[in-house]
């Protein structure tokens, strides 16, 4: 079993375009987010692996969330962020981790096995204010509503065609909107689904790996589209009927703003990581992508920073699928910890930010002129011992020394059941997610002492 378990671990286990939006300073924009996924050949073994880092506004705090499944009565309806759409029938139990102001998620998965993860994206479609579904709300409407990624771009694409995309992505009274890109995936297959205003493009994926960041990477390659995407662009002048449509060079802006160049570094950096682990991905190679400093996968730069990330693992087998999520900024700084979906899952209550009704200043218009603080249990904790350790680098060692430990210990028990050959009791791992907050909340307080 131990060679099996190496081969699956691994050796050691923007800027804006349009000016409808350019009224904010340069400096306010994030350089990218970064999303992947692997698939076989590309992973070293029979799964599909999803990765993600959310680049948000450094003190924006992310808390992970879980719903359980629900029935909803007729004609019901849901408040995503800002508008309200009509609810499902039943709805699927999710995982997200998610701004905590916002309704939707930056990341999450459902307990089907999907996994989706947005990215901000500005194109030659002019970004309008107004406010409707952000993309973050698309995801969060997705995983609750599909079965498969398949499906999930197809929930997407029509909530946008009803509802459209739009709104402020940030807590702050000056508004920050732009429209998205999404990696969607499940056990057998994933997905790109890229937007500009109403019109997108997908591309389908069964094997090899697959990275998105902010910017568009669909070309030729096109599996499903918007039914008026090449004879928009064409009376628009974009495209002619002379050349092979790419919707990548089609839409994308014809010059670029300075941040969204430096988010093209970003992405031919994370088809760099991805392409020397060809044939050899596991989860600790998207361990080591997601904390890469050098290509500014991990960010801490200029006002915004890695506010949270997150790994899955989906078998294409009938083992459970496993995610890992860190709930806290900077993964090079953070533990990863393994949550399963199952009959005895629960929300962990150090992990959820406070809840302030109708007094929270996305309910009051105007909107955001109030400041409250959303840090939950474990943030605070996590923070506050990396603060004890500034300027301290033997300690600030000691802490992470610790932190490589106790999740070498949760990957640990992860890989002994994803390599089972019998069906494994899933009771430790429904409780190894809320274990291994309150471990690393008690490490914290060591350091706070």
């Amino acid at each position: 079993m131990q060679a099996h378990v190496k081969s699956f671990w691994g050796e050691s286990s923007s800027s804006c375009g349009p000016s409808i939006i350019c009224a904010m300073s340069q400096k306010l924009y994030p350089n990218s987010c970064d999303c992947f996924v692997s698939l076989p050949p590309a992973s070293s073994s029979p799964v599909v692996i999803f990765a993600k880092n959310s680049d948000r506004p450094r003190t924006e705090v992310q808390e992970v969330v879980y719903y359980p499944a629900a029935t909803h009565p007729p004609g019901s309806k849901v408040l995503c962020t800002y508008i309200e759409v009509e609810q499902a029938p039943s709805t699927l139990a999710v995982i997200l981790s998610r701004p905590s102001w916002l309704w939707g998620a930056e990341m999450g998965a459902n307990e089907m096995g999907v996994c989706i993860g947005n990215e901000a994206v500005w194109t030659k479609e002019p970004v309008v204010e107004h406010e409707a579904l952000l993309g973050m709300d698309l995801v969060r409407l997705a995983l609750e509503r599909a079965t498969s990624a398949k499906a999930a771009v197809q929930v997407i694409t029509e909530l946008l065609a009803c509802y459209g995309q739009g709104g402020s992505c940030r807590e702050e009274p000056e508004p920050f909107m732009y429209h998205n890109t999404f990696l969607l995936c499940d056990r057998q297959e994933a997905y790109v689904l890229e937007t500009a205003g109403q019109y997108w493009a997908a591309e389908k994926i069964t094997g090899g790996a697959r990275n998105i960041s902010n910017q568009l990477s669909v070309g030729t390659d096109i599996w499903q589209k918007h039914p008026q995407l090449c004879s928009h662009a064409l009376a628009q002048g974009w495209s002619n009927e002379k050349e092979q449509f790419n919707f990548r060079k089609v839409y994308a802006l014809e010059k670029q703003p300075v941040r969204m160049e430096a988010a093209k570094a970003r992405y031919k950096a994370g088809q760099e990581l991805l392409q020397r682990q060809e044939g050899h991905i596991t989860v600790d190679s998207m361990l080591h992508i997601l904390r890469d400093k050098e290509s500014g996968i991990c960010m801490d730069s200029g006002g915004f920073r890695t506010t949270g990330s997150m790994i899955s693992i989906l078998p294409q087998s009938q083992l459970p699928c496993i995610h890992l999520i860190t709930g806290t900024p900077d993964p090079s700084k953070s533990v990863f910890k393994p949550f399963v979906f199952g009959t005895h899952a629960t929300q962990v209550p150090w992990l959820l930010s406070p809840v302030f009704g109708e007094k929270d200043p996305l309910r009051q218009i105007p909107r955001f002129k109030t400041q409250v603080d959303r840090r939950h249990e474990l943030y605070k904790h996590h923070q506050k011992a990396l603060e004890a350790c500034k300027g301290n680098e033997e300690a600030l060692e000691t802490l992470q020394k610790k932190q490589r430990e106790m999740e070498k210990e949760n990957l640990l028990v992860v890989s002994n059941f994803l390599n089972e050959t019998k069906s494994p009791d899933l009771l430790e791992l429904f409780d190894l997610f809320r274990l291994s907050v309150e471990k690393e909340i008690a490490l914290y307080k060591e350091f706070n002492r």
